[in-house]
């Protein structure tokens, strides 16, 4: 019965069209590749290193969507909240569009995999796992956020729903917690 592992979310069989995510990675490897060997002097990817993907990272900046405004324009910090009269901050000023954190993270994620996939080294001289991409990384989103006004917090896990003194001593689910509802649903004004 083939249809029930086609089903259940099994491969049916080998001439099945690869997922969204396969697809999207042989996207990415290809294009990777195709930049090494546009790149001055041509690159071959055993000479590639993390300075070179970071390079190829910001090479991706130039076709990036995400407005992310610099330190002197007046939109910096701002968050766009009519309620308060604050204008959309994306609209309004000429600073630089960029790829954003989450896609470039997500970018270097799949590079990882296609690179120990396509036996071209090992997890340890894998370039696309390196610290200095790590940290170059880190420095994106931190910046993008404090672009925005928003501050990234790392979501921790609780062992338990935790006791929330301002909400009483009622207890709060760790989600509410990081928004600031509690669970008691009293009224905001």
């Amino acid at each position: 019965m083939e249809s029930s592992s086609s089903a259940a979310g099994g491969p049916s069989s080998s001439s099945s069209r690869p997922s969204r995510y396969e697809s999207q990675k042989r996207r990415d490897w290809n294009t990777f590749l195709q930049y090494l060997r546009n790149h001055k002097p041509p690159l071959v990817l055993s000479q590639c290193s993390a300075a070179h993907l970071i390079e190829f990272l910001r090479h991706l900046d130039q076709y990036g969507k995400t407005k992310v405004h610099l330190p002197r324009c007046p939109f910096y910090g701002a968050v766009a909240d009519p309620t308060l009269g604050i204008a959309d901050p994306t609209s309004a000023c000429g600073c630089p569009l960029r790829q954003a954190w989450g896609s470039l993270d997500a970018l270097v994620g799949r590079l990882r995999a296609a690179y120990e996939e396509s036996g071209s080294g090992t997890a340890e001289t894998n370039p696309f796992a390196a610290r200095a991409v790590r940290i170059y990384l880190r420095d994106v989103r931190d910046a993008q956020a404090k672009a925005r006004g928003i501050p990234f917090h790392k979501k921790r896990r609780s062992k338990g729903p935790s006791t929330d003194p301002a909400a009483g001593g009622e207890s709060v689910s760790s989600s509410n917690a990081i928004s600031g509802e509690s669970s008691g649903g009293s009224a905001r004004g």
